[in-house]
């Protein structure tokens, strides 16, 4: 694989079981780049190794008066240093990129993961951790790839090199063949500390990355109600805490570096000491001497892959756990089953009972805002995990046990759409069949085209989802925004999240691209909530015309939307309590309408009082609440 072929066209299916797994797997998947940096490595490991025999043998020949065999010496030098620039060059190449493509197709599993879960992976995975994987654990998993070439290199050049100093001179070799296993694995007690410690230093730092992309997320909140200087001093407690835990790994460190500096200072002092005096005694000469010395004083450069290889697994062994925990995360505990056609029919949630029929417009009404965003995603097909589940039926108490589910338990069932479950549909097709858009959408960077572009059946036009979503004075901003463009507001580049335009407008924006797409079903959670009165009123018939012969559900508790609903659902703690139109709930269902109504839980007490006393006062409140309504 180059870097030029990149993307993968299919990055694989990880084996997410553990860190070390998922790394052993990504290695695995890359053994052609491994296999090449290992080639080049070892050219260029034993090219250096080559070269105290030739400055030996050049030595001995100054000794000895022979120009021959030193021009031989000579020569043999100038093509070591070839073999050697050409080895460490292409083993650079292929290193970066071993190192980029494994990057590559983690970023591609992390993407492919996030499309597939949808806003509900913000729900199960904090955003934090989400952000920390995505760039920095990426770089710390493709360096411990990267790097295991380089090690392997390496280590077989250390054998390669003690084996030969053996034959070449046994009475020092195997002074130095000895040595070498204690220098490499001197360091190996102090792993697990330093280990530990860098696992704190990279909690710390997710810990810190999330409280600062939820303080971003939330700061025209924080200015509002003046908590900017609070949740400030809590990111400055935390980056202190992150600095005080590098330090502490650093330090660590530090004293690895420097135990792998001691000893091999030990060993050169021991080989000087022991081979000057065998050359004195005139058992080696003075050539055998500076081979084994330039050896040994070379072979300290490979000796530091192996601090590296230790330094890169203790630093992505939590990056690839924390890779794991994203991707192991399923869109539901079932298969697909279903060949790739959208079915149609009535959109049925079988745990709560709520029926959309087909071709109509549904409301519902939750009294509980994240009751409704819960069962808007699993309108999405979006099932809970197993263990939310049981979680939720089995009480508290089993979940504290963490106990795990019984073997072949599954989820709750799924949503059906007209005989078929969600869960059972491949991803593309269950998208195209429902789409949900939640309560907070996000705009991407890009022009206003490129915004609506997005797959459909091609039956509603651009145009057309503008105006039903009420999106003229968006227009007239973006053109009087674009003079350049000739005033075009779908050239008009629209920033980042969509920052430049007010909540409205964003959501106006957001509701327009979902119309555009135009699905089986669509299900909006709460599609007005940052409008005034009377655009909601212009927004809701418009969706409902537009939609007309498609199912639509909108949770929403704002009479204007209600009252233009075909039906109305009251979802009741998880359950299906009322189905009607807005006006006949309004009078026969105090629940819906103290959710409606925003009554006080004294106001719904005296209503249901005036409602067993007297009717006819109770007909007369009620026309006052729909008038309030």
């Amino acid at each position: 694989m180059q870097i030029r072929d990149l993307p993968y066209s299919d990055p694989g299916d990880p084996d997410v079981r553990s860190g070390p797994r998922f790394l052993y797997w990504l290695g695995r998947n890359q053994l052609g780049g491994q296999l090449k940096a290992l080639g080049w490595g070892l050219l260029h490991q034993l090219g250096i190794a080559g070269l105290p025999v030739t400055v030996g043998l050049a030595v001995q020949a100054v000794v000895d008066r022979s120009g021959g065999r030193l021009a031989l010496a000579g020569g043999l030098i100038v093509v070591l240093g070839v073999l050697i620039a050409l080895g460490d060059t292409m083993l650079h190449r292929t290193a970066v990129t071993n190192w980029i493509t494994a990057a590559a197709r983690l970023q591609q599993l992390l993407a492919r993961k996030t499309a597939e879960l949808g806003s509900a992976l913000t729900r199960r995975v904090a955003a934090g951790e989400v952000v920390a994987v995505s760039t920095g654990d990426v770089e710390k998993i493709g360096w411990f790839v990267e790097a295991l070439s380089r090690f392997a290199a390496a280590a077989t050049a250390l054998v390669v090199i003690c084996v030969g100093l053996v034959l070449y001179l046994p009475s020092l070799g195997l002074l130095v063949a000895l040595a070498m296993p204690v220098l490499a694995l001197a360091v190996l007690p102090l792993l697990p500390p330093a280990t530990r410690r860098a696992d704190e230093q990279r909690e710390k730092a997710g810990k810190a990355t999330e409280l600062a992309s939820d303080t971003v997320a939330g700061l025209r909140v924080l200015r509002g109600i003046g908590g900017e200087e609070l949740f400030l001093g809590r990111y400055r407690r935390a980056s202190q805490e992150v600095r005080r835990a590098a330090v502490r790994s650093a330090r660590m460190w530090a004293l690895i570096s420097a135990v792998q500096v001691l000893l091999p200072g030990v060993l050169l002092i021991s080989l000087v000491w022991y081979g000057a005096t065998l050359a004195q005694e005139g058992r080696i000469g003075v050539g055998q001497l500076v081979t084994v010395y330039s050896a040994a004083t070379l072979m300290l450069f490979p000796l530091r892959h192996f601090e590296e290889i230790a330094m890169a697994y203790s630093f992505s062994r939590p990056s690839a756990q924390r890779a794991v925990r994203v991707l192991s995360l399923r869109r539901s505990d079932r298969e697909a089953t279903v060949e790739g056609v959208v079915p149609a029919g009535d959109l049925y949630d079988p745990v709560t009972g709520l029926m959309a029929p087909r071709g109509q417009f549904t409301a519902v009404v939750c009294g509980d805002p994240d009751e409704a965003g819960r069962l808007a995603e699993r309108l999405g097909g979006h099932a809970e995990p197993v263990e939310d589940a049981r979680a939720k039926t089995t009480g508290a108490e089993d979940a504290e046990d963490g106990a795990a589910p019984p073997k072949g338990a599954a989820g709750p069932p799924s949503v059906l759409l007209g005989a078929v479950a969600l869960d059972e549909l491949p991803l593309d097709v269950a998208r195209a069949a429902v789409l949900v858009q939640d309560k907070d959408p996000v705009l991407l960077s890009g022009t206003l085209r490129e915004l609506l572009d997005v797959p459909s059946s091609g039956l509603v036009t651009a145009d057309a989802a503008l105006e039903a979503a009420q999106c003229g004075d968006v227009l007239s901003a973006l053109a009087q925004a674009s003079p350049d463009n000739g005033g075009d507001p779908m050239r008009t580049r629209i920033t980042e999240r969509g920052r430049s335009l007010s909540g409205g407008q964003r959501q106006r924006l957001a509701l327009a691209r979902s119309l555009v797409a135009d699905p089986e079903a669509l299900v909006l959670d709460e599609p007005t909530s940052a409008v005034d009165s009377h655009t909601e009123a212009r927004v809701a018939a418009g969706i409902a015309k537009l939609r007309r012969g498609r199912t639509t559900v909108a949770f929403a508790s704002s009479p204007l939307l209600l009252d233009a609903a075909d039906r109305v659902v009251l979802v009741h703690e998880g359950t299906v309590v009322a189905v009607g139109d807005h006006r006949d709930l309004l009078r026969t269902e105090p629940r819906y309408r103290a959710v409606v109504t925003r009554e006080t839980d004294e106001e719904a007490a005296v209503a249901n009082a005036v409602d067993d006393t007297d009717q006819v006062p109770a007909m007369k409140s009620i026309q006052e609440i729909e008038e309030r309504a």
